[in-house]
């Protein structure tokens, strides 16, 4: 099982969810077969763990969702946002 956070390159807001097949659930969200997520195309994945079993899953993805759990992917990926912010902005700016 998967728990992964995906990056909406609409409006830079993240989405977090959990899955067994990783490139098919990413997939599905690109193809708008997400109700949560088909008005924010296209997404681009920047976080991912692996985890034992769906309880484990289910359990770090209650937590990535958390208040806590979002300053954790911050923290952790401040440094890859930033850069690919400011990558984004010398391109149309």
């Amino acid at each position: 099982m998967y728990v992964y956070v995906l990056q909406s390159e609409k409006d830079k807001k993240f989405y977090t969810g959990f899955t067994k097949d990783l490139n098919r659930r990413i997939e599905e969200h690109n193809e708008g077969k997400n109700c949560s997520t088909k008005d924010r195309l296209p997404f681009n994945l920047i976080y991912y763990e692996w985890c034992l079993s769906q309880q484990d899953a289910t359990a770090r993805e209650k937590y990535l969702k958390s208040g806590m759990g979002k300053r954790y992917i911050r923290n952790r990926l401040k440094f890859y946002l930033r850069e690919r912010e400011e990558k984004q902005k010398s391109l149309t700016g």
